[in-house]
């Protein structure tokens, strides 16, 4: 039977003895993806350790050799990538792949809900816990309701379905209590039938890793509610996580950058203003960069930008969260009470792309995420007096829309960020200040974010000053 053969050759690529736990998680994605319900969903919840990576990534080896069309996708460009390399297949963001661009008009593009012209194909969505559905997406995509988007594009698609990815333990979309595309209610409220699976058992070898261990135990007391007292990490016996004091903390950073490179070193906190800390002290202590911006500067864009990309392939837009390299620096200077550069950035999570743009620099030292409400409607009346001689407002905005320093990238440092940034991405080191803690901070939601920041790294995990009370 074709079932049979295609089971068979599932467990084969996937390399492995399944547990009982993943048979039946082989046993139902196989079934799914020959079946043939055309409202058909799946939804494959997996905490870190469990196999659903392996899983998947055999699921999709094996749709590749029989020639079956599947598309892999991630919220962010970061996850895309992390995504593409665990599944040995190209992965897109979901934008990219589900929304085009019609019209750019300036304070956003304006990108509709694309045609789905791929036919009786498997959509693949990892990191779906990060996929909002509250509007916070933006108005310019679609109807800002990005999980509703995503369901129409691959159901309007013939024969084609939806499997979501994404692991419960970690923070839901900003201002939402749960993960919507996790959550098998709410998609069956779509109309659709939908299988669930759950994968709870460690498989990876816990006794090796501190990361996992102590993430597993996170993740065990966030489901059996018990996230409610300071939890202790234990580093005894562990190679992979470490206890890092202040005092050696530059040194230790140094160690990494010249070992696994800027690019897979990443320092997470718990706020803008912490991030903006560490960032300054990097590049003044341990880069010595004394110009506001340098080629080498590793930066986040900080603001959705639709300008500098309108005529690029490989970039519908600049999404906020976007990690770049400097690559040149020319022309920096001051106009409107603001300060600008030329400059090319390299995007590494994007094939290297480059990209020319002015950029502003005034928020890269800033400790809010982007420039505030106040600082926008200034550089947006500054601007607009240089088209004062125009008669009609219709065409001032028109040339506004259009003038480079309107449009100017905003660029936070890259070194150090936020959790919810790091999301979706992982990196070999990873150096983690939680900063100050109070015992009203101990929440459900303090917990989601240690297990989300714990499960970025790859490799080594620095807890930098974390309390002795703390540390078992």
């Amino acid at each position: 039977m074709i079932n049979d053969y295609f089971i068979e050759e599932f467990k084969k690529i996937f390399g492995f003895k399944p547990t009982v736990e993943q048979d039946e998680a082989i046993q139902k994605l196989s079934a799914f993806v020959l079946s043939s319900h055309r409202q058909g969903g799946f939804i494959l919840r997996g905490y870190a350790g469990t196999g659903k990576t392996a899983l998947i990534g055999a699921l999709v080896r094996l749709l590749d050799k029989l020639e079956q069309r599947v598309v892999l996708m991630a919220p962010t460009g970061r996850a895309a990538k992390v995504f593409s390399q665990y599944a040995g297949h190209a992965a897109y963001t979901i934008h990219k792949r589900i929304y085009r661009q019609k019209a750019f008009n300036g304070e956003g593009g304006n990108f509709s809900l694309a045609d789905n012209l791929t036919p009786h194909t498997l959509f693949i969505v990892d990191e779906a816990s990060m996929i909002a559905n509250d509007g916070l997406s933006g108005t310019a995509f679609g109807t800002g309701r990005l999980l509703d988007d995503l369901i129409n594009y691959v159901y309007a698609g013939d024969g084609c379905r939806l499997l979501l990815l994404g692991d419960t333990a970690q923070l839901p979309p900003v201002g939402e209590e749960e993960s919507p595309a996790l959550s098998g209610n709410i998609i069956r409220g779509y109309g659709m039938n939908v299988e669930e699976m759950d994968l709870t058992q460690v498989v990876r070898q816990l006794d090796g890793s501190g990361i996992l261990w102590n993430a597993t135990r996170l993740r065990h007391l966030i489901t059996t509610n018990q996230a409610w007292t300071a939890p202790t990490i234990r580093l005894q016996g562990f190679a992979d996580i470490r206890h890092l004091p202040g005092n050696e903390l530059i040194e230790t950073l140094e160690e990494c950058y010249a070992n696994a490179g800027y690019d897979e070193t990443m320092v997470i906190c718990r706020s803008n203003k912490r991030a903006n800390v560490y960032n300054n002290g990097i590049r003044a202590r341990i880069l010595y960069r004394e110009e506001i911006l340098c080629s080498g500067d590793l930066v986040m864009i900080a603001k959705n930008n639709y300008f500098w990309s309108e005529d690029c392939k490989e970039l519908d837009f600049i999404a906020n969260g976007d990690i770049a390299v400097v690559h040149r620096v020319r022309h920096s200077h001051e106009l409107y009470g603001f300060q600008f550069a030329d400059v090319t950035l390299r995007f590494p999570d994007y094939d290297d792309f480059e990209l020319e743009a002015n950029v502003l620099l005034d928020t890269l030292q800033s400790d809010y995420p982007a420039l505030s409400q106040e600082q926008n409607c200034a550089l947006f009346n500054a601007v607009m007096e240089d088209y004062a001689d125009i008669p009609l407002k219709q065409d001032r905005m028109k040339k506004m829309k259009k003038d480079p320093h309107f449009n100017a990238l905003q660029l936070k440092y890259a070194y150090a960020i936020t959790c919810h940034k790091a999301q979706g991405g992982q990196w070999r080191k990873v150096f983690l200040d939680q900063g100050y803690i109070t015992e009203e901070m101990i929440t459900p939601e303090y917990f989601r974010w240690l297990y989300t920041a714990f499960t970025r790294a790859t490799e080594t995990l620095y807890l930098v000053n974390f309390p002795k009370e703390q540390i078992e």
